[in-house]
């Protein structure tokens, strides 16, 4: 559910009450039953989900027999059965450290199911992710973690994972993610962005595309200038770029961040990889804000999360818009589905 403050529980609320989406797929929220509530309440929505506070979520097997609810709250507000009609406990609008400790211990929770055998009942298939704030991350010990994206990979042992962004009419992977713009140019080497590559050429097959076609962004304006601007694109991405064609990938660039972007809306290539937060992020949001997905590669289960943050500004204003966790639960259950086979 994310940060209890945020609009986290407000954009989940909305989207799954669309029947035919919690029609089409078991839904567990792990969150807060205040924050669900009065999301709920401020946006006219009758609750339609079934509490089961954490420290029973044992009993979760009985709960998810056949004809079951379809969507579930795991509680963490420490509520006892009669506590919806007690007073609620109150989310402040802004980083605590127990915002943090409470929404760090949602995503370890998910994460958990997710590890479940298969046969298992309370497996997850897919983590969708609303926002989180890294600030109250840190204020609840957390620092270590910057973002979902590197807890995930902590926790699922993955030797390499990365974050790509579906919006139509983009689609843009991040060689690096959430470090100082200080540290770009040394974190990205030939083996990272060649790893990038792979991983989202596996991706786009997944989602379909058959041949995907991918530029590569240079890291440097201009793309260096051919090394007047710097050599990064000569020494680093280019060699990265040989190798993924010689296993047969369409790759093209180093292009010029300033540009690149243009020719993939107009559909030259399906796939942009971009060296840094900023230079993928901002397009997307400039054109897909209320629709972009995040997706993180290589892991051994589904992740999806909205593309945008807590908004503490406007949480609790029902101003919300739902679009984008929306987005993240339809490719959360799409992508789940091919993993299992039941496309």
């Amino acid at each position: 559910m994310g940060d209890p403050g945020g609009i986290g529980a407000e954009v989940v609320v909305k989207a799954l009450a669309d029947p035919v989406r919690h029609g089409s797929a078991r839904h567990r929220v792990y969150g807060s039953s205040a924050a669900m509530l009065e999301a709920a309440r401020g946006a006219g929505i009758e609750p339609y989900w079934v509490r089961v506070p954490r420290k029973r979520a044992h009993a979760l097997p009985h709960v998810l027999g056949v004809g079951g609810p379809d969507v579930i709250l795991v509680d963490s507000d420490g509520m006892d059965d009669a506590g919806l009609d007690a007073e609620l406990p109150v989310h402040e609008r802004r980083s605590t450290a127990a915002g943090g400790a409470l929404s760090f211990q949602y995503v370890e929770d998910a994460i958990a199911d997710a590890k479940r055998a298969a046969e298992d009942p309370l497996r997850a298939d897919a983590i969708v992710t609303a926002p989180i704030s890294k600030e109250a991350w840190a204020l609840a010990g957390h620092g270590d973690f910057p973002g979902h994206t590197e807890l995930l990979a902590a926790r699922f042992n993955a030797p390499r994972a990365a974050m790509m962004f579906e919006a139509d009419p983009l689609r843009v992977i991040l060689v690096t993610t959430h470090i100082p713009l200080s540290e770009v140019a040394r974190a990205v080497t030939a083996e990272r962005v060649l790893d990038v590559i792979e991983m989202g050429h596996g991706a786009c097959v997944g989602l379909g595309v058959e041949k995907p076609r991918i530029a590569v962004c240079g890291l440097n304006p201009h793309a260096g200038e051919q090394g007047l601007l710097g050599d990064d694109e000569q020494r680093v991405i280019v060699p990265a770029m040989e190798r993924a064609r010689a296993k047969g990938m369409d790759v093209a660039g180093p292009f010029p961040g300033d540009t690149v972007f243009n020719a993939a809306v107009r559909k030259r290539y399906d796939l942009v990889v971009a060296m840094y937060h900023d230079q993928g992020l901002i397009p997307v949001k400039l054109l897909a804000f209320d629709r972009a997905v995040n997706v993180t590669l290589g892991l051994p289960t589904v992740r999806t999360s909205p593309d945008h943050g807590t908004a503490f500004d406007i949480a609790g204003r029902n101003v919300a818009d739902p679009g984008s966790m929306g987005a993240a639960i339809d490719l959360a259950i799409r992508l789940a589905g091919r993993v299992s086979g039941s496309d």
